[in-house]
Order: structure tokens, then sequence, then C-alpha cells
């Protein structure tokens, strides 16, 4: 992407407003010199584009906005369009942010005197889409109840975490924590941080009706950061934003989609550059005729990725698949009644490969593409109907999620293998090897799980440190630790029927702004004490202190702490008590509010 490859300076914030329409002609930089000594632009949309929103912004990446040069923008409907100019935190560029709407269907002519990558000139075009309106709210169901599904705390009455039994203990496992988010509750649902042996350590619910995808650890600002998708879902698309926490669990920063767009639930990628790459869902329509129950005009997903600066909120880089991959492509059935929208690409994962291009992954292509990180140009596809490679033995993959390239041309995919329409493979974890220069795929690795599991949707692979790779099933209730042999080191489920789309692995280390919780008890004559404290990792004791009014406490009791919750046992009931948190060195970390008997 721009930002990786091109030097960021660090310029501060430019907002220059315009006013009147000839404010849509902006003066900022008019010096003579030949085209060809001009650093070169990229836009957004880009040059020829068919599907931009009415409400999108003009993209400028490569050079400072204050030498970006005089600006008109010009619909063929809709006229002359006056607007502001905002800088890219980075400096290396920024925005047209138009005052009034594009008119769906017009043509939009943009006159520069910069470089335009694309356009031969400083003019090029893009045509804006025909819009057909917002995504519904859906949800999924929730998991049919079993008993022991959710864990019930005497501290923390209002919490009910999916709970997770571990099947095959870590032995040989790389050390570190578990990053799942259950999507259907079954009572509630959010982003759930469990310990190398399935114990909880840090559950936040989301809104009533929502849900949280794509919970990991990412670095953002040079700290250790809690990520997640979180909004509602209908038919696998999602609408939300994204979220940013600190390792005291404080929000950092909410990341929207740009362009009018709402973030999908697929992919939220924070970049070394400190920029997200995120996905969202664009309902338009489109010419369809050439494919089984199309039409001239029918309803289509365009599948988006973009680049967001997380500073600014605004596009730095956008790829639409209906401007860059056919419907012709796709593996799914356009659907035979009008009105409902066909989901022909289904973007389900951005990252940036090592080079700093953008790797995009189709489920109803059954492909993954490369992508210019500047132009957006498609560089190879690897697999579908148009794959670029030679597709070696037990290589082909279907329906697959979360294709990351690493160095030295190796991916890894998440292979479902099955999905409407009814093919049925394994589900597994892929490793391979791609040879840009030969096109080449060749099989290095997979992982499957005993018994095996077909999952058809979702999914995840993570390449651990030692070598191991951590699979999350999706559909299935499954995460899965494999060596380098493919071999299971590791394996856990959740106790119900439940799903998260991706599963991770990383160690953590959490420190609560919140205070502890404490409860009491009385259970067959026996005063039990109750002490959490959620997301701290730190605790390794808890001292509770007792007494017969809240100022006049002390010690009662201290005792290792066993889980998320720890049940302490007291020699008496007190009338009120308190619980204080101590780390492995005894040093007090924090203490609870003081609570009566009840």
């Amino acid at each position: 992407m721009r930002s990786a490859l091109r030097k960021r300076s660090g310029a501060t914030l430019l907002a220059i407003a315009l006013a009147g329409a000839a404010a849509s002609v902006v003066a900022l930089w008019a010096p003579a010199a030949s085209r060809a000594s001009v650093p070169v632009v990229d836009v957004f949309p880009i040059p020829g584009g068919h599907v931009a929103a009415p409400t999108t912004q003009l993209t400028f990446r490569g050079i400072p906005i204050s030498q970006l040069g005089p600006i008109t923008v010009t619909g063929s409907r809709s006229g002359v369009h006056t607007g502001r100019l905002e800088a890219d935190s980075d400096g290396n560029g920024g925005s047209f942010l138009p005052v009034r709407p594009f008119d769906p269907g017009e043509t939009v002519t943009v006159r520069t005197s910069a470089n335009i990558d694309g356009s031969g000139s400083g003019t090029y075009s893009f045509t804006v889409a025909d819009p057909a309106g917002p995504i519904k709210v859906g949800a999924l169901r929730a998991a049919p109840r079993v008993p022991h599904d959710v864990s019930h705390f005497f501290s923390a009455p209002q919490m009910f975490p999916a709970r997770v039994e571990v099947t095959h203990l870590p032995r040989g496992a790389q050390p570190g924590d578990i990053f799942i988010a259950p999507q259907q509750g079954p009572v509630q649902s959010g982003p759930e941080l469990l310990g190398p042996y399935g114990g909880l350590i840090w559950f936040k619910t989301v809104p009533k009706g929502q849900l949280a995808t794509d919970f990991r650890e990412q670095t953002y600002q040079g700290k250790p950061v809690l990520t997640w998708w979180q909004g509602t879902i209908n038919g696998g698309v999602g609408t939300g934003q994204d979220e940013i926490y600190s390792s005291s669990y404080q929000p950092v920063a909410t990341v929207h989609a740009g362009n009018g767009l709402q973030a999908d639930l697929h992919e939220f990628y924070v970049t070394p550059e400190g920029t997200a790459l995120i996905t969202a869902y664009y309902p338009v329509y489109w010419n369809t005729s050439g494919v089984r129950n199309g039409s001239t005009h029918d309803l289509v997903f365009d599948a988006v990725a973009q680049e967001i600066d997380i500073r600014t909120g605004l596009v730095l880089w956008q790829w639409d698949s209906l401007d860059h991959v056919p419907v012709t492509d796709s593996y799914q059935f356009a659907p035979p009644e009008s009105g409902h929208p066909w989901d022909y690409f289904h973007i389900n994962a951005v990252s940036q490969a090592p080079d700093g291009s953008i790797v995009i992954s189709a489920r109803n292509t059954w492909a993954v593409y490369d992508a210019s990180a500047q132009t957006g140009a498609v560089n190879w596809t690897l697999g579908g109907r148009q794959s670029s490679f030679t597709m070696g033995h037990d290589t082909p993959f279907m329906f697959q999620h979360d294709a990351v390239l690493h160095a030295n041309g190796l991916m890894t995919i998440f292979d479902d293998g099955a999905g409407p329409p009814a093919v049925h493979k394994r589900s597994r974890g892929l490793l391979l090897k791609l040879d840009t220069a030969n096109h080449t795929a060749t099989m290095m690795l997979q992982d499957e799980h005993v018994p095996g599991l077909l999952a058809y949707y979702e999914g995840s692979v993570q390449p651990l440190a030692n070598g191991d790779d951590f699979v999350g099933w999706g559909e299935q209730p499954y995460v899965t630790e494999f060596n380098s042999r493919g071999r299971p080191v590791f394996d856990a489920r959740f106790v119900g029927q439940n799903s998260s789309y991706r599963a991770y692995r990383y160690p953590w280390s959490g420190m609560p702004v919140t205070r502890p919780s404490a409860a009491e008890r009385v259970v067959g004559g026996h005063a039990i004490a109750y002490a959490s404290w959620n997301g701290a990792t730190q605790v390794a004791t808890w001292q509770v202190l007792g007494g017969s009014s809240p100022t006049s406490l002390s010690i009662v009791a201290t005792h290792r702490r066993t889980a998320w919750e720890t049940d302490i046992p007291l020699s008496q009931s007190e009338a009120y008590i308190e619980t204080r948190a101590l780390d492995a060195h005894g040093n007090v970390l924090a203490t609870s509010k003081a609570v009566k008997l009840g």
C-alpha cells in the first residue's frame, strides 16, 4: 500500500475550506515543470472505475496535499462540486470531500495539474454506481442451550460468557492465550480471552443484538492493543465498526468504513504504519446478464477493501471487486428471485503482503488476489476460474477464508471445502508455497482435525513463532494447535454448538483500570468469599478483608488465585468483605469495594 511503500513525512494536518462554485478550483501549487518530473499520484475512486458511492471522497496519494495543485470536480449531471481538502496524517496525501453527493449513474470528471497514475494526464473520470440502499439488519440465531454452556459468577452476576472445554491439553503447544469471539451467545456475545488451559481471562459483552468477530491482539502506536469488529450481520455480511482497546481495556479508537459504507465483520488488520485494512459490502445494481438467472439490472454486492487512516478516518486506498473481477468468475449461483442481493464475490480477508501489496480472499470465487498497493490492479490470482498458477497436488481449495501471504512465498489458508452450491470436501488448514516466477503452487502442509470437521463458513490459520499452526474451525466449535508435522498438540471446543469467526493465540498482559469484584455467600453453614478481576493477568494471590462495617476491615483469609473467579473459604461469615489482589511478589495491585453479606 502507499503508506507502506512511500516514506511518511509526518506533516501536520491541513484543512482548507472552500466556498462558492468558483472555489471548486483549489489553487495550492502551480510550478512550471514537465509531467515526467512530477511525482506520480494515485487516486481513488480509480480512473475508469464504475462503482463509486454517491458520498465518495476523492483520495489523492503520493505527495503532500499542499503540493496537489488546482482541482476541479464536475459531475455529468450534478455539475461542479465544491468541497474541502483534508490531509492524511502521514503528510503523503489527502482527500477532496465534496459538500454534496454525486448523482447515481453519472460520470465524474476530475481535472488536476498532478501526474495521475492510470490517466496519462492530470484529468481522469469515474462512474457513480446505482446504489440499492442499505444492508438490512440481521442476526445469528443463538446456539441451542446445553448444560454448562455458559459460566456463572457470584462476583459478576451479570456476565455469562460461553464456556470452552479443553479436550487435548497443551503439551508441547506454544505458550500464549486464546482469542475467540463466540457469535451465538447463547446468552451474551463479545470478545473472549482465555488462558492456555481454557480458563477465562477477560470478557466484554457487546450490545444486545450485536456480535463480535476477528478478536485478536495487534500493535498500534507501538503498544499492544485488543482489536475486534462488532455490529449486526445478515447472510454473512456485516454492518458495524472496528474497535481498538488498550491493555487496560479502555477504548483507544473506533474505526469506521469510509465513503458512506459500513465496516464489515471479515477483516480488521492494523498495519505497521498505523492504518487499518477493513472490508465492506456495497449493494448496487449491475448488469449480470452473462450468468444464469442474471439480468441487465440485478442487485449485486460490490465487495470492498479499504485502507483507513485511523487518526483522521480518511480513505487512503480502496479496492472494489466489480472493478477488477467479473461476476462470471463466481461459483455462487445468482439468486433466481429479483430483489435478493447476489454475493458473487464475498470478500473475507485482506492483509498486507511482505512486499507491501494487498492480498484479498474471496469465498465465492474460490480465489485469492494479489492487488497493487498503488492502483489496486490485480497482479495475480491464486485458484478459481482464472488462476495465474498451476495448482499442484491437493492444493485446490474451495470457500476458503483467512488467506495470508508470508515471507518466502508461503501462504496460509483455511480451506472450508464446503458451502452452497453443494460441494463437499474436508475442512483443513493449508500451507502452500507460491513460486511467482514460474507460477506454481505446491502443498507444504495440511492440518486436519481428528475426527474430521466440515465447516461451511468461517475459519482461520495462524502460524506461530515455534512453527505450529493455530487453527480456528469457524462454524465448527473447535480450536486446535498443530505442530510442524501436522499433529495436534492442543484442542478445545465450546461446550455448546457455538462458532467463532477466527481464533488466535498470543501472549497477553492486561491491567484493568476497574476495581476487582467481590461477593460472599454462606453455603451449608460455611462462609465463602468470591474474588474476580476481569482482565487482570498479574494476580497471584487474593486476600479477603472482613469486619462488621466497611470502615473496620482486617485480613481474614489469603488464597492462591485459581480461576477467573476464586472461591475462598472463610472461618466465619463476615458482615462486610473486600478482596485485595496481590502480584507474585506480594505487592497490592488493587482492592474491591466493600460488599455486604447477602
